[in-house]
């Protein structure tokens, strides 16, 4: 066996690691079973591309709103009881949704209502969860240990959107109800993870505390600019959001359909995190970041323009394969040249810009479409991804040079 393969299968014994992954995998099994379920009872229920982009921005909201004060809450509290108490959270809700779905009283308002508080959970458990990676790894394993994450992420995220297309053909609320379970689940395996504790921040929120992570990112040349440019690459090249549309409207698919285009661009990102568990990036990794946002609006492009069910699959996978070469990168950086003791903080500005690119980016596409059309809205963000990472390699040049992320090692 070569070396790459031992280190991968060394690091999946390390059992905090391996709990962290069943509870994160979960977590983000049952998020990709509600996107689908979501963004098709909204679009069943109402037929608006405007309706779809406020469900991402009421998503977005909670985050804005809170989470500063969850980064703090991850460096101040235990980091795992902070995730299990949201994902308690996330689970209780999506219970509710499949309550309401079955029983027949669920409406418009009260979805988004549900968005809201699946928004707050996912607020304070994502900095949570993200400061947690680097004490359930084995020292010097970070970046492996990253793209392990990665792919086990991605294989919920191809199996998340396949099983809720397919059980919401069956019956609308068996994905809320397949859902909640598997949040469940993921707080078990949190209560499972045994870690050294940490001594936290004593101190009570101030605003000093609060905006420290913001103040150290702002230092940092090449955190500012990895994390800005997922920000603006992914709010520009947010055409997932538009799937729901694309799947009825212009490919002619069903519920089914929905979920392999939502599985298509985590089929890629699976391939790539694989590759990347078994040979890290050695070097040349600011550039190799530039290249890969630019593939990333070049597959969107591709989308935008199809009229072929395979060839958006293809697109959709090629972008997610590129989205998971910056993605590794952007996570081993921040946490690598971030001290644990600002971790929640710092990993709480990651979250904003990363969910604010998500959420927003659904937001801005749905409206762009609804005024404009689907298509030139994809084609639109598509472009703009591209011409934001050739700018962005002119205004950090620091990121640019990077040539290995253990340079940019916190001492």
């Amino acid at each position: 066996m070569d070396a790459p393969a031992l280190e991968t299968r060394t690091l999946l014994r390390h059992w905090p690691f391996t709990f962290y992954i069943g509870a994160r995998g979960f977590s983000e099994f049952a998020s990709q079973i509600a996107v689908v379920a979501v963004g098709w009872q909204i679009y069943a229920l109402t037929g608006s591309a405007l309706d779809l982009g406020l469900s991402g921005l009421l998503e977005f909201l909670p985050t804005a709103l809170f989470i500063f004060v969850a980064g703090h809450a991850a460096d101040r509290f235990d980091r795992r009881r902070v995730a299990q108490a949201c994902q308690l959270l996330s689970g209780a809700t999506l219970a509710t949704l499949a309550w309401g779905t079955f029983a027949g009283w669920l409406t418009l308002p009260a979805i988004f209502a549900a968005v809201v508080m699946l928004g707050i959970a996912g607020a304070f458990e994502s900095p949570a969860a993200a400061a947690l990676l680097p004490a359930v790894t084995p020292q010097g394993a970070l970046q492996r240990g990253t793209a392990v994450a990665t792919g086990v992420f991605q294989v919920a995220m191809i199996s998340g959107p396949a099983v809720g297309g397919l059980t919401y053909a069956i019956a609308p609320g068996a994905p809320y109800a397949i859902a909640a379970t598997l949040a469940f689940l993921a707080v078990i395996c949190n209560g499972l993870i045994s870690t050294p504790l940490h001594v936290r921040d004593p101190d009570a929120p101030s605003g000093g505390s609060l905006f420290a992570g913001v103040a150290f990112v702002r230092g940092n040349p090449a955190i500012l600019g990895t994390i800005s440019l997922d920000l603006f690459a992914v709010l520009l090249g947010g055409a997932t959001a538009l799937l729901p549309i694309y799947a009825r409207d212009i490919l002619h698919t069903g519920p089914v359909g929905l979920g392999i285009l939502r599985a298509a661009p985590a089929v890629g990102a699976l391939v790539m995190s694989v590759a990347l568990a078994r040979h890290a990036l050695a070097r040349r990794v600011g550039v190799r970041m530039f290249q890969a946002v630019i593939v990333f609006g070049l597959a969107t492009v591709v989308f935008a323009l199809s009229r072929s069910m395979w060839l958006s699959i293809l697109a959709l996978a090629v972008l997610g394969a590129a989205d998971t070469v910056s993605m590794v990168i952007r996570i081993a950086l921040v946490q690598l040249a971030t001290p644990d003791a600002m971790r929640g903080r710092v990993g709480a500005v990651n979250y904003l810009f990363v969910n604010a690119s998500n959420q927003l980016g659904a937001f801005e596409s749905g409206t762009l479409a609804a005024f404009v059309g689907a298509m030139p809205a994809a084609l639109i963000g598509g472009i703009g991804t591209v011409l934001v990472a050739l700018l962005w390699m002119r205004l950090f040049p620091t990121l640019r040079a990077l040539e290995r992320l253990e340079g940019a090692e916190h001492p």
